[in-house]
């Protein structure tokens, strides 16, 4: 049962079950700490939480991973799995490949080898080889930085010395680049690169990482890009059973140290008493009291679950006034697979004018079909495809309208419209494939996600600083996910996850753990 009364040091409430929440969570459980986590929802998972059609299942939110399916990767996400004694028991399907189409042409791409250079050479010549070259030589030492620290070894504490400590020699001889690290990445691209294509590429490749062009994305975050996707013999993952397979192992790990998972379980306001976060109240009128709070939702909708006057007026003012990143239009299909060729990729992207910037809306478009790499998400000879706006989709559009009128069915057919025609680059005769047909909007993400305004998330630009800490002035209330450091993006909000609870966690514990996953 979880804690209602005589609650002691040890009771945590962690609020929503996004990727960020499930890996604090699971973690403080097999930290030892007495944890609820209580999910709106009827489903885990946040934004990768998966759902079933007609024998489709679909992956609500973005489904591409690396560094997934072996020990020793530096992906946090993996670290969690391991730590909480998951790691092995997710099966992932590894893949090289993905389809790119943008106004150059036609092409696929792989990652692990030196076939970009290729792609260049086809359609920009050798010049811009040669500076694609000169890239790469900048990224080396800004690669080996970005992974010279393990995440799993940050804490936000004094503690913090004795876990950092093995790696300092690392970091000493990383000094230069990691000086480098916090600037924009786009410092890195003004002195190395004048070819148009390669800069269109990299921002394109910054956007998907998180949420900005290369002038708001860190050096730090496409250097680690770099060394996770570059290297010789590297693949992309996939997990068999969709997302809900990896959230589903999350939960195990919650579970299997005692934690305890709350569906349905909608927090409505956060207690507070004699100055310090003391629990929830649930919307069904249940109070479920702690001496640790940790809010896994934005930092908008965290600013309204704590009562007015219980955070300091500035802190809510400047919090509330953090700019957000656009919503998603997501089109969920499940087709018929008879006569498809069978070297489907598992991604492709698409972009329709460099000019109109990566961060126009409906300007790039991902798609995904995962059942080229698990069959199981479909009947058989079919396929499931999830087409979507990567946070490029305003919510001004939708916002007032009622979710059961003509007017909304019809606005979702306008504005899928050019999600079709992506679509279509890949599979022409798609329309007449469909056999399961579903349109998600911003209405959708902040109904189902209780996202506000069905936000991506911040959208923090590395020239106005880092991403804010878990901690508040709300003694025992913590933030954690997408609105706090490191950022937006599965690996960040894993590695968040891992520091807020390394944070809280004692130092022996801490490296138990560092030295059980990392060796």
């Amino acid at each position: 049962m979880p804690p209602t009364s005589n609650r002691d040091s040890r009771d945590v409430i962690v609020i929503g079950s996004g990727i960020g929440g499930l890996c604090c969570g699971a973690l403080l459980a097999r930290y030892g700490y007495h944890v609820t986590l209580c999910e709106s929802h009827a489903i885990a998972g946040g934004a990768a939480h998966g759902f079933e059609r007609n024998g489709y299942i679909f992956d609500s939110g973005p489904s591409l991973y690396s560094g997934m399916s072996y020990r020793g990767s530096t992906n946090p996400l993996r670290h969690v799995l391991d730590a909480v004694g998951e790691g092995d028991t997710v099966t992932w399907a590894s893949y090289d490949t993905w389809g790119v189409r943008i106004p150059e042409g036609d092409f696929d791409t792989t990652v692990g080898n030196d076939q970009f250079a290729d792609v260049l050479r086809t359609l920009r010549g050798e010049a811009a080889v040669k500076e694609w070259r000169r890239l790469q030589k900048a990224m080396v030492p800004l690669g080996k930085a970005a992974t010279a620290l393990p995440p799993a070894a940050l804490r936000l504490d004094l503690g913090a010395l004795q876990t950092v400590a093995p790696y300092v020699w690392d970091l000493l001889r990383n000094a230069l680049a990691l000086t480098q690290s916090s600037q924009p990445f786009s410092t890195v691209l003004d002195r190395t690169t004048r070819d148009p294509f390669i800069r269109h590429w990299m921002n394109l490749l910054c956007f998907l990482l998180s949420g900005l062009p290369a002038e708001g994305t860190s050096t730090a975050e496409m250097a680690f890009m770099f060394a996770e996707w570059y290297r010789p013999g590297v693949t992309l993952d996939y997990p068999i059973g969709g997302s809900a397979a990896l959230v589903n192992a999350l939960v195990r790990g919650l579970e299997n140290h005692g934690g305890t998972l709350r569906l349905g379980a909608h927090v409505e306001e956060i207690l507070v008493e004699k100055g310090r976060a003391a629990g929830v109240t649930l919307r069904s009128g249940e109070t479920l009291k702690a001496s640790t709070v940790i809010s896994n939702a934005s930092i908008w909708d965290t600013l309204k679950l704590v009562p007015e006057g219980a955070l300091p007026k500035a802190f809510v003012e400047e919090r509330g006034a953090t700019p957000e990143c656009p919503s998603f239009l997501h089109l969920h299909l499940g087709i018929d697979g008879a006569g498809l060729p069978a070297d489907l990729a598992c991604h492709y992207i698409t972009v329709e004018d460099w000019e109109r910037g990566i961060d126009a809306p409906q300007n790039l478009i991902v798609m995904s079909i995962p059942t080229v790499l698990d069959p199981s998400l479909a009947p058989p000879g079919k396929h499931t495809v999830h087409v979507y706006t990567p946070a490029t989709e305003p919510y001004e559009i939708w916002q007032g309208c009622d979710r059961r009128s003509p007017e909304y069915a019809q606005l979702k057919a306008e504005r899928a419209e050019p999600l079709w025609q992506a679509l279509e680059r890949v599979i022409p005769d798609v329309r007449q494939r469909v056999e399961v047909e579903l349109v998600g909007t911003p209405l959708t993400h902040e109904r189902f996600l209780r996202c506000h305004r069905g936000s991506y998330g911040p959208a923090i630009s590395v020239q106005d600083g880092l991403f804010p800490g878990p901690k508040t002035p709300l003694e025992g209330l913590l933030c954690v996910g997408g609105s706090t450091f490191p950022g937006i993006g599965l690996p960040a909000v894993a590695a968040c996850g891992l520091i807020t609870a390394n944070t809280l966690a004692t130092v022996s514990q801490h490296r138990q753990m560092l030295q059980e996953v990392l060796g």
